[in-house]
């Protein structure tokens, strides 16, 4: 197993890619912290991770920049003894449509969760 001993938090990954991310990285070994503001398939995603015979945590939240990621910080440390490897990847697509007809609420919104988020 390549991640064994390593500690992995993951930010958004309660579906999609980041969600496979997760499975394919406890399956290398590593103790995975998932981070996402969807309880219900955060707890989901533990334990087929956990039933695959892997280590993982779920926390909850909206993934503000400052609590959120300091809370999932702290729990990977209090449950796994440290953080080796954090992937930023939340990132929200609520509105698929061409950028002209998204408006700039929408638009603020979109650059502040996929590219102020990560920072």
């Amino acid at each position: 197993m390549k991640l064994e001993n390593k500690v992995v938090l993951i930010t958004g990954a309660s579906s999609g890619i980041k969600k496979e991310i997760a499975k394919v990285l406890a399956k290398e070994g590593a103790s995975v912290v998932v981070l996402a503001k969807k309880k219900e398939n955060l707890e989901n995603l533990v334990n087929q991770i956990k039933s695959n015979g892997g280590k993982a945590l779920a926390v909850t939240g909206n993934v503000k920049p400052d609590e959120d990621i300091h809370s999932a910080t702290s729990a990977a440390i209090k449950e796994f003894g440290k953080l080796d490897i954090v992937i930023n990847s939340v990132g929200i697509a609520d509105i698929l449509a061409p950028v002209a007809d998204i408006g700039e609420g929408i638009w603020e919104v979109d650059l502040k969760v996929d590219l102020t988020g990560t920072i």
